[in-house]
């Protein structure tokens, strides 16, 4: 069982990652590369990316001899470079000691890996060219996908936490699992630990490339981040043409997801909107209505006038 320990500080700091982060991503659909099961949905997949990684992506292998990566590699950041940069900022100490727990016979380290323990930059050079080389055969063709999905999981716990509070938002990510009396139990997960946040706070990542139980990233003095399955549960495939946003349409419907789009360059009123999407006036006040309800959009009367605007929530969904 996975038992998280929520002080009253930690309940007013769980959050839901607002975007996507490419380094855990791409270490999730490497652990999943690696993963032997599941052979009749991924088997292809892996096949094909098995086959595209160049020799530059190697080293990354280095990094989890026994399928246990390193801790100092649990890190967010909304870009490839971001989420290096907060890498090569984790304390010298645990990269150390962190290297020598997935190599319990350190003797059998590869060289660069050497470099990497005693802080070397030729060794950090090498391990950016195989995070660089990995992530544009991995995951830079599926990452407007990864975007779209992350969009509606982040809507959907919008919504969830609106209207039915954060207690039944967290159970209903994971299903099976409770909060009660300031834990959070997950009876069926298949890993036994106790995380106590002790003030740190939760930050909530879905991830698209993993299919199996929560990776919990805890690292020293930062906030504790879970990075939980999510979206179709498949190997994603590169969009074909598909047009963006169709992930958010299915939250919150076509009209409703267009009728945020419409409000991307300033505030409009019933009536506008109502001729952007071709529908009555009634209609389109009915949809504001539910998108502010969600706190996507706020309404403004000024005398007979009636102005819609996105919220910070509602340009964050649609950009």
């Amino acid at each position: 069982m996975l038992r998280v320990h929520f002080t009253a500080e930690d309940l007013a700091r769980v959050r839901f990652a607002p975007r996507p982060s490419p380094v855990a991503e791409l270490h999730a659909a490497l652990t999943m590369l690696g993963a032997p099961h599941e052979e009749l949905l991924f088997g292809r997949w892996r096949g094909r990316l098995l086959r595209a990684l160049p020799g530059a992506a190697g080293p990354l292998a280095d990094l989890v001899p026994g399928g246990s990566p390193p801790s100092f590699l649990d890190v967010l950041g909304e870009t490839r470079e971001e989420g290096f940069a907060l890498l090569r900022e984790a304390r010298p100490e645990l990269i150390r000691s962190e290297l020598e727990r997935v190599y319990a016979g350190w003797s059998a380290a590869p060289p660069w890996l050497r470099g990497l323990h005693e802080g070397d930059a030729g060794a950090w050079r090498v391990l950016e060219r195989a995070q660089r080389a990995a992530y544009e055969t991995v995951l830079a063709p599926v990452w407007p996908l990864v975007q779209d999905l992350h969009r509606a999981e982040f809507t959907r716990h919008a919504l969830a936490v609106a209207e039915r509070g954060l207690g039944a938002a967290l159970a209903e990510r994971v299903p099976g699992s409770r909060l009660w009396d300031g834990v959070w139990e997950w009876p069926g997960a298949a890993v036994r630990r106790e995380v106590r946040l002790a003030g740190r706070g939760l930050v909530l990542l879905p991830t698209f490339h993993w299919r199996g139980g929560p990776l919990v990233q805890d690292p020293p003095g930062r906030p504790v981040v879970l990075a939980l399955p999510a979206g179709r549960g498949l190997p994603l495939a590169a969009p074909d043409g598909a047009p963006p946003g169709e992930a958010l349409a299915g939250i919150l419907g076509r009209n409703r997801a267009a009728l945020l789009h419409a409000l991307s360059d300033g505030p409009r009123t019933t009536t506008d909107l109502a001729r952007r999407l071709g529908v009555s006036n009634a209609t389109a006040s009915s949809h504001t209505q539910a998108l502010r309800t969600a706190g996507l959009l706020t309404t403004t009367r000024t005398g007979r006038s009636v102005h819609h605007e996105r919220t910070p929530l509602g340009t964050l969904l649609t950009s």
